[in-house]
């Protein structure tokens, strides 16, 4: 059964009635350019199969209800609330996400309760952007029942409103972006700066190759994190530069940029100014249908962000090592950091090699086993029903 479905089906049993619509968003994957959002970088993400559903139906009243399906269709209701009384800092836990959206989609003048009712397979905590496929998902079910068309752009900067403001997570646009606007079969080039974007052609299984999703299971999470020291750095040496943002730094002007930065902060530029470059020659090559070169990129970003921006950690490391050394083409860490996923670019005959590679290393060091799975590049969000 789809997530869709089951949104369906456990609000007709919640509420006693159909919903009006269920909207679904899906998690992503980054193939590459990590933490170059929040510096007008470049990114370049692909949805997965995995998906958050929301049922909605208006209230007549401007109430928020929100119900979320665990394991075996068991529903957790989290406490009513009045939108015009949301707050930054009112709402905590998992409720934050879709009251965050309401209130920011209130404050844009997009008003009216509605009755929600959650079911996802996003696995959270795992850096495949469980929370934003939530948002997003939430965000066009409130906007669908109010019959107000608003842009992607601009859904996707209220719903980094809703991140920073009302969850307090200091997050860029990559996520909602992707899960936003990404296509079947395609990697969605995008230049955060300017909110360009091309849809690159991706069929790995193609060329014999899949992306093997790792799910350390180390939980991770922006908030409290320091993800957002991170990015104050990265705004405080772009601000002694003179410059908007770290995106203006050239590789080639790099080395000069670095000498007139306190030591600190040096390792942070040098990993977003070489992350950019990344993300522009893994495009190049894919355009080129070269998709096993991209290995040795994948590679090189895991060791910039594990030793330049250190955000890695044991279970990331161990998960790109171990898939390496069975065979991998490349590997590296995905997402914010301090936990979640890895992916590695496997031929398609030696999965299972590295599969085993893997969780043989993470049992040696008495890890939580891995969960895997292949990132096939699937639709964003839509309206399912």
């Amino acid at each position: 059964m789809s997530q869709a479905a089951r949104a369906a089906e456990a609000f007709q049993r919640l509420h006693d009635r159909s919903p009006a619509g269920v909207w679904s968003a899906p998690g992503r994957v980054n193939l590459i350019g990590e933490h170059t959002d929040y510096n007008d970088g470049f990114v370049l993400p692909f949805a997965i199969p995995h998906r958050t559903a929301v049922a909605a139906s208006p209230r007549a009243d401007d109430t928020i209800t929100v119900s979320t399906l665990h394991d075996r269709g068991r529903a957790e209701t989290a406490a009513p609330v009045r939108i015009s009384e949301l707050a930054p800092g009112s709402v905590s836990g998992w409720p934050a996400y879709p009251s965050g959206v309401a209130w920011v989609l209130h404050r844009q003048g997009v008003s009216g309760g509605a009755d929600l009712v959650i079911a996802g397979d996003v696995p959270a905590g795992a850096g495949l952007s469980s929370s934003h496929s939530l948002e997003c998902a939430t965000a066009l079910a409130l906007l669908g029942l109010a019959g107000s068309r608003q842009s992607t752009g601009d859904i996707a900067k209220w719903i980094q409103q809703a991140e920073n403001d009302f969850v307090g997570a200091p997050t860029g646009l990559l996520d909602q972006t992707a899960s936003l606007s990404c296509t079947e079969s395609h990697v969605l080039f995008l230049d955060v700066r300017s909110g360009e974007s091309e849809q690159v052609p991706f069929d790995a299984s193609r060329h014999g190759l899949e992306v093997l999703v790792i799910d350390t299971r180390a939980s991770h999470s922006h908030i409290g994190s320091g993800y957002g020291e991170r990015r104050r750095g990265c705004e405080e040496a772009a601000a002694l530069l003179g410059i908007p943002a770290l995106r203006d730094v050239e590789l080639d002007g790099l080395d000069a940029a670095l000498a007139t930065l306190p030591e600190r902060l040096r390792p942070l530029v040098r990993h977003v100014v070489t992350e950019n470059d990344r993300v522009l020659s893994t495009v190049e090559l894919l355009r080129a249908d070269k998709y096993a070169e991209i290995g040795p990129l994948l590679s090189a970003s895991h060791a910039s962000l594990r030793d330049d921006y250190r955000v890695s950690c044991d279970e990331l490391d161990v998960a790109a090592e171990a898939a390496e050394a069975a065979g991998a083409l490349g590997a590296r860490m995905i997402g914010g950091g301090f936990g979640g996923s890895a992916i590695a670019l496997v031929r398609s005959a030696a999965r299972a090699e590295v599969e085993a590679a893997v969780t043989e290393a993470f049992a040696k060091r008495s890890f939580t086993a891995p969960r895997m799975f292949t990132g096939v590049p699937s639709a964003g969000a839509r309206q399912d029903h």
